[in-house]
């Protein structure tokens, strides 16, 4: 209700026109602070949950140090951080809908691609591949598996790591007596079961230096395959389209988590191990320490997903038989960290 020289206000109370102008900057002032509560920040806060691609280690420890630190909140998203039962739970429950994120090692990111599952690479949690063959003392080089046990865990790539560290040191990869061993590669060459196994460098090859003194590590990307992002924060195209800015924020956060893991790592440590209490501190890390390089090792920020890389990385993965042609690249990454 208006009448002219005066406003109304809600009371009922008839102002003269005068103080208009003082009664509406009032009311925005009041409206400012009541949408300004919570510490300044008026960014819409999402849940989202993240499903990790292993049991926490210390390849993770950027993820709860956004988490411990904060830095998801900042952004305007709060993540859930879940260990999975399996190494193939991540994928099951994103295309589930059960989950918002999940770390996919880069061969199940194009092996659910070739399926048909639109799933997309969004952030490159490392920049190097952690695949290698772990090997006895004795074992000189990779040619010299010839004839011998070699231990792999059934998984796809695993045969296409072993194959191509082999044949880049100038030897026959089907000479390679392959045996699968699951996830027990540490296991099975301090017992003398094998001669070698597939594994992470990162994880396995670090408790198994700290056990069996001497053992060689051949990591892949130094026997002729590219350097390419072994764990890729991984979401829906779904997703991405339509929360984008989810997407974003959690990237965001992530990248912060890890910046700074890489400037305080005894800290960011701390904050893996205080949300996982059965971890070994020592060995955490002796695992950091070995993968904090490759975090954003010929990148210029970290996260970025670069094109000449992945585009490398496809052709590596169709000539070794992990996909049956290489990966369409522009289709399996997306977002603000995909570049040059």
């Amino acid at each position: 209700m208006k009448r002219a020289g005066s406003v109304w206000t809600a009371a009922g109370v008839r102002l003269p026109l005068v103080h208009r102008a003082l009664f509406l900057a009032a009311l925005l002032a009041a409206l400012v602070a009541v949408t300004g509560c919570g510490g300044g920040n008026d960014r819409p806060e999402t849940d989202a949950t993240l499903l990790l691609d292993f049991e926490p280690n210390a390849v993770h420890a950027g993820i709860y140090s956004a988490v411990a630190r904060g830095y998801d909140d900042a952004e305007g998203v709060r993540l859930r951080v879940r260990a999975p039962s399996s190494s193939a739970e991540g994928l099951k429950l994103l295309l589930a809908g059960r989950a918002d994120f999940a770390i996919l090692d880069i061969h199940d990111l194009a092996l659910a691609r070739q399926e048909g599952r639109d799933v997309v690479g969004v952030l490159a949690i490392v920049q190097r591949p952690l695949a290698a063959v772990l090997a006895a003392p004795g074992v000189a080089r990779p040619a010299a598996l010839a004839g011998r046990k070699v231990g792999v865990t059934g998984v796809p790539s695993d045969d296409a790591v072993l194959s191509s560290i082999v044949q880049g040191d100038g030897g026959d990869p089907k000479a390679v007596e392959t045996v699968t061993i699951g996830f027990n590669a540490v296991a099975s060459l301090v017992g003398g079961r094998v001669a070698g196994a597939t594994a992470f460098w990162n994880v396995e090859g670090v408790a198994l230096k700290r056990k069996k003194p001497g053992v060689k590590e051949f990591r892949v990307d130094r026997y002729g395959a590219p350097a390419y992002p072994e764990l890729v924060l991984t979401t829906t195209r779904r997703t991405l389209d339509e929360d984008a800015s989810v997407v974003r924020a959690a990237a965001a956060a992530i990248a912060r988590g890890y910046d700074f893991t890489l400037t305080d790592p005894e800290s960011s440590a701390q904050d893996l191990i205080e949300r996982n209490r059965g971890l070994d501190r020592a060995q955490v890390m002796a695992e950091l320490d070995a993968v904090s390089p490759v975090f954003k090792d010929g990148a210029t920020r970290f996260g970025e997903l670069s094109v000449a890389r992945l585009r490398a990385w496809a052709a590596w993965e169709a000539r070794f038989g992990i996909t049956k042609a290489p990966p369409d690249v522009a289709g399996s990454f997306g977002g603000p960290y995909v570049g040059r």
